[in-house]
């Protein structure tokens, strides 16, 4: 199909009118006149049957889902650390020292959002290098012994007083914001692999050596697959696609195979039950799996979890899934998981949306944040349910953390100024 009849029928699908023409005797001219090659888009996400997009000033739905996981984690947030001040680690703190914090780490989430949909898309896009380059001097800076703060054995966060800020958080919108302006930038060239694919398959090499410094594995698993998502979104040819996942995929193994704490990790989520790692490498995995146990159908009730009190670990942060699933049950998970499954696919539409409308950017960086919310949140709730290897990773929105709900917001908050442009474009106006 040619690029007008692609434009024609999106235009028809998302109720968008077709472009007035001069006159008639100008259309045999028009018709005559080369048209550039059509942005070869994945359709991930079918808009064929689904609601014409009202025409209101944003989208409620998507705050309101937004808002409500928001409010889950908080109340979660406070229920899994309520009794961390027994443990002698945390003695001199508050029974509500993380609520506060997190309800700090809120207030400013929502306060940096609500100036950041302020923002057309168009100065993020040409803002997105300069981003970029700012992430990587902040990833060099959290290496530096008097800059960066080490935490178990790992050197992540810069101590800025109010909170700690982790710059691998940045590094995730900022690839986002980079790989959707580098494809638009490559379009021409998209099927080179020297032009189109290996300048942007050394800057995340690059990423990812200073990732895995820190040491930042997962982080590094969730920035890779942003960029290549959006890689393949934005129309790289699926050979050289290919090419690059089987590359990653080895070098992740090699990293496993030659990093014998992470080869032991694996062992331990392939038998979280041996005695050799249920006390050890899979103690964590164990109990977040007995949590879930415990929680059956509809929860032991909120506050009522037993796996909260000191025995497991990181249950506000990493593991907070599995404390849901014990004191809300399986209709508590079923509930987070189809609230991300509906998050990340609205991403995704309006992305398509934007698409369109002949806003590439915007597009890509749209579903890119689909991507990421979706994908971590697939890794969190699989590493909860002893689907995937342990990871250091959040659940997107509600486990307790500055930096990941901050950057997370401001992702969201420029998803809804697209989506705002969109309906502007589409009631005939202008972005």
């Amino acid at each position: 199909m040619s690029a007008a009849g692609v434009l024609q029928t999106w235009r028809a699908r998302l109720g968008v009118a077709a472009p007035k023409r001069a006159s008639r005797a100008a259309a045999p001219a028009r018709e005559r006149r080369v048209v550039p090659e059509a942005i070869p888009v994945r359709e991930w996400i079918s808009v064929d049957h689904g609601q014409p997009a009202r025409l209101s000033s944003f989208d409620r739905t998507l705050v309101c889902v937004v808002v409500a996981l928001l409010a889950l984690g908080l109340v979660m947030v406070y229920s899994a650390s309520i009794a961390m001040p027994d443990n002698p680690k945390f003695a001199r703190y508050t029974p509500t020292y993380f609520l506060n914090r997190h309800m700090l780490f809120l207030a400013i989430s929502l306060a940096i959002a609500l100036i950041v949909v302020q923002v057309p898309v168009a100065i993020w896009e040409k803002l997105s290098p300069w981003i970029f380059v700012a992430a990587l001097l902040l990833l060099v800076l959290v290496l530096l012994p008097f800059v960066g703060k080490g935490v178990n054995g790992a050197r992540r966060w810069i101590p800025l007083g109010v909170m700690s800020f982790q710059p691998s958080e940045l590094c995730k919108l900022a690839i986002a914001m980079y790989a959707a302006g580098y494809m638009v930038r490559r379009m021409d060239v998209k099927e080179n692999f020297v032009r189109a694919v290996l300048p942007m398959a050394s800057a995340l090499a690059v990423v990812g050596l200073l990732l895995l410094a820190e040491p930042d594995m997962g982080a590094f698993l969730v920035i890779a697959t942003i960029a290549m998502g959006i890689l393949f979104l934005g129309g790289v040819n699926g050979r050289m696609f290919m090419i690059i996942s089987a590359v990653l995929v080895g070098a992740f193994v090699l990293m496993i195979t030659l990093s014998d704490w992470r080869r032991e990790r694996i062992f331990a989520y392939l038998n979280p039950w041996d005695d050799k790692y249920t006390l050890g490498k899979a103690y964590q995995l164990s109990h977040s799996l007995i949590a879930f146990g415990r929680g059956e159908i509809f929860g032991q009730g909120l506050g009522s979890s037993i796996e909260k009190l000191h025995y497991l670990p990181e249950a506000h942060t990493d593991f907070l899934l599995a404390v849901i699933g014990e004191e809300l049950g399986f209709v508590g998970v079923a509930a987070v998981i189809f609230a991300f499954f509906w998050l990340a696919r609205r991403l995704f539409h309006i992305g398509r949306q934007a698409i369109a409308l002949d806003r590439v950017f915007a597009g890509l960086f749209a579903q890119g944040v689909g991507i990421w919310v979706g994908g971590q949140a697939f890794i969190n709730m699989g590493v909860n349910l002893g689907v995937l290897p342990t990871k250091g990773l959040t659940l997107p929105l509600m486990s307790y953390g500055g930096s990941a709900i901050v950057m997370n917001m401001i992702a969201l908050a420029i998803v809804i100024r697209i989506d705002i442009e969109n309906r502007q474009l589409m009631r005939g106006g202008r972005a």
